[in-house]
């Protein structure tokens, strides 16, 4: 048998050692822990704040009008008449033409709007009044929504005047106000007017944008990543391109925006303020990541798949296009959609090429003139009118979802094309 009198168990000295190690070895484990719960804390409180301010904007609020036969016909498919006749004759209390301007304040923009696509030129099935929600104004909207109506007391009333507040306390009290979902806040392009205003025309921008800078980033930036990693020559000209593409990945973005600016726009005379233009530009800022994720993806090969296909006759580029390249795919697909992710958020480089220009119509094509949904939150929170604020806070909101749907597309793509070894 083994004689184990030798090992003496710990000496008293080196105790106090033992319990030095462990307690440092807590400390380090909570302070890691209480740094994870205060990250997702300030995660949380700033979703809250966002949600908070920009639930609004996907709401609108509404004024009931009952609208006689005989305005319809005075106003003789003239919407802005029969508003005008709406306003001037629904209440016999609003005398004056001051009032019956103030009045008149309470709709928005759009009520003639809606008056032509509901009652001008439509065939109205009833005799009688014909009932009709007009959309309020932005200062109507914002009040409501901060609780004017149920009560008057502490709710900011912004330039209503006290006769607008008391109409609108009558009109909730005759439950002739509501708060229906804003689809237009989805469909709409930019507007002047806050209750007009929506991130459709912002959205499309954003990813017709995106549609360019993916086609010209991903099969430029693997093909690039694919050559230096397979096939150049390990030389003093290799490494040059390969250090110049590690600084440039880490170059400011407003760089590569006035790069476009010079090339495509003065070189080129590509139509400014376009979704091609900006997808080129964003294609040369997020090109550099997508190399480095690509080489990356393609060194966690193992060197046994190209020796066993080259052992088994298959030349060199069928070695790594037929091999390789599809293994490191996925790697490949998610580098390059958290670079698009990125792109989503870039805004200086937009900026310089035109896409902060106010655009009220959605693009029909990619080059028509366009924005994005970063340049279109920094002009609404520039806005001075407080319907914008929760227009600002709801963009922001539209755009994290977009971003967390990139991010699951990455996540679902590098399942699908992910082949065990």
């Amino acid at each position: 048998m083994t004689d184990l009198s030798y090992i003496s168990p710990l000496s008293a000295a080196s105790m106090p050692g033992l319990k030095k190690r462990y307690k440092t070895e807590r400390f380090f484990r909570m302070t890691g822990l209480a740094a994870i719960v205060a990250s997702l804390g300030f995660l949380a409180f700033l979703m809250l704040s966002i949600s908070i301010q920009g639930m609004g904007a996907f709401f609108k609020t509404e004024i009931r009008f009952e609208v006689e036969q005989a305005w319809i016909e005075d106003a003789a498919g003239d919407s802005y008449s029969l508003l005008r006749n709406i306003m001037g004759n629904s209440d016999p209390t609003v005398t004056g033409r001051t009032a019956k301007r103030e009045y008149r304040r309470l709709v928005g923009a759009d009520a003639e709007d809606k008056l032509r696509n509901e009652i001008i030129g439509q065939e109205i099935a009833t005799d009688g009044p014909v009932v009709i929600w007009l959309p309020a104004s932005d200062d109507v909207d914002v009040a409501v929504k901060d609780g004017l109506g149920t009560t008057a007391s502490g709710v900011d009333t912004g330039q209503l005047s006290q006769r607008q507040v008391d109409w609108i306390m009558g009109l909730t009290a005759g439950n002739r106000i509501r708060t229906d979902f804003n689809m237009g806040f989805l469909l709409n392009g930019d507007s002047r007017d806050a209750e007009r205003a929506g991130v459709g025309g912002a959205l499309l921008g954003s990813l017709f944008t995106l549609i360019i800078c993916f086609v010209l980033s991903f099969f430029v930036g693997v093909m690039a990543a694919v050559y230096l990693e397979e096939f150049a020559p390990k030389n003093k000209a290799t490494l040059f391109l390969e250090v110049n593409i590690n600084n440039l990945a880490s170059v400011p973005s407003i760089i590569f925006g006035l790069l476009g600016l010079a090339i495509f726009l003065n070189g080129f005379g590509l139509p400014r303020s376009s979704s091609l233009v900006g997808g080129m530009v964003l294609a040369l800022m997020t090109l550099p990541t997508i190399i480095i994720a690509s080489r990356v993806s393609l060194r966690s090969i193992p060197p046994s798949i190209r020796e066993a296909a080259l052992g088994l006759g298959a030349t060199r580029v069928q070695t790594v296009f037929h091999h390789v390249v599809p293994l490191a795919l996925p790697g490949m697909l998610t580098g390059a959609i958290l670079g698009m992710a990125r792109a989503l958020g870039e805004t200086a480089p937009l900026l310089m090429i035109g896409m902060v220009a106010f655009i009220a119509d959605p693009p029909s094509s990619f080059t028509d003139p366009a924005t994005a949904m970063p340049v279109q939150i920094f002009l609404w929170s520039d806005s001075p009118e407080r319907a914008f604020t929760e227009k600002t806070a709801g963009a922001i909101m539209v755009l994290i979802v977009f971003l967390i749907l990139m991010n699951l597309a990455a996540v679902l793509l590098r399942k699908k094309f992910e082949k065990k070894w």
